[in-house]
């Protein structure tokens, strides 16, 4: 089936003025219509709901309801959806992107809970390792977690390492350890028989994703979520990120004497083996 752009496109000419004027609308907000019902769409257009169901259906959507169903759906699934619109409109671009970050950042502290934040908090101060899985998308959040709390604490691990599967390097894992799984979409499918797994044998996990992960409820021990919202084709992880630093912080600031004490030694070591530049 086409998407909704292409359709718009190709039945342009054949639209009656009124129904030209709800599809130029469309255009114009493409990437806002998921927040938008029937009679936004004809307040917003100037024109009659009657015109806007009529333009649907002539687009082959049984209602509006199914078209919005479609694109949110693509994007929750982590498709790519974009028009082009900004290519050559960077103000606007740039404007509306900023929107969307302020917006996610402050969903996501909005529905952080602080119990299950300082709950997960003791569990990365106090377990014996820490093992932290992150696959496609998620890698690089996975990564920079890692980096972080190494700075506070040892044995941090990135999983699996290269040539290693997950069974191997989670096989002595116990319930005095602890796992972060990130799952950002579109996730591989061993992710959900992984944390079944975690489970299982008693190990703590702390679970990061999106807030449609509606397949992973329940299977962490505390789930925090990050909007990926973004203005166009490609999810945004600044939140993400911005989560990877509260973490560190939080855990550098409940370590506070061994934490410093590590940093200081690792600042030493980078002088001995003069790996950094002097600032």
């Amino acid at each position: 089936m086409k998407p909704l752009d292409q359709r718009l496109r190709e039945c342009l000419v054949q639209l009656s003025p009124q129904e030209q004027r709800v599809a130029t609308f469309i255009t114009d907000h493409f990437d806002d219509l998921m927040g938008y019902n029937s009679a936004d769409l004809a307040r917003l257009s100037g024109a009659s709901k009657a015109t806007v169901s009529r333009l649907f259906k002539r687009l082959g959507y049984a209602s509006f309801r199914d078209m919005r169903d479609e694109l949110r759906n693509l994007r929750q699934s982590g498709m790519p959806l974009t028009d082009g619109r900004d290519v050559v409109q960077g103000n606007t671009l740039l404007a509306r992107h900023y929107k969307q970050e302020m917006a996610n950042l402050t969903r996501w502290v909005d529905e952080l809970h602080t119990q299950g934040f300082s709950e997960a908090l003791q569990a990365l101060a106090h377990s014996q390792r820490i093992g932290i899985i992150g696959l496609r998308n998620s890698y690089p959040v996975a990564l920079h977690l890692r980096q972080q709390l190494l700075q506070v604490r040892g044995n941090v691990s990135l999983l699996p390492q290269p040539g290693q599967t997950l069974a191997e390097e989670l096989v002595d894992f116990t319930a005095q350890d602890c796992a972060v799984v990130i799952a950002f979409r579109r996730r591989p499918r061993l992710l959900r028989g992984l944390l079944v797994q975690l489970r299982q044998r008693g190990i703590p996990v702390l679970l990061i994703s999106e807030p449609q992960s509606a397949t992973l409820q329940g299977l962490g021990s505390w789930h925090f979520t990050t909007p990926l919202d973004s203005v166009s084709a490609f999810d945004s992880y600044s939140c993400a990120m911005s989560l990877v630093n509260l973490l560190a912080n939080a855990l550098l600031h409940d370590m506070l004497e061994s934490g410093r004490r590590r940093i200081h030694h690792i600042a030493g070591l980078y002088g001995e083996l003069d790996e950094l530049e002097p600032r």
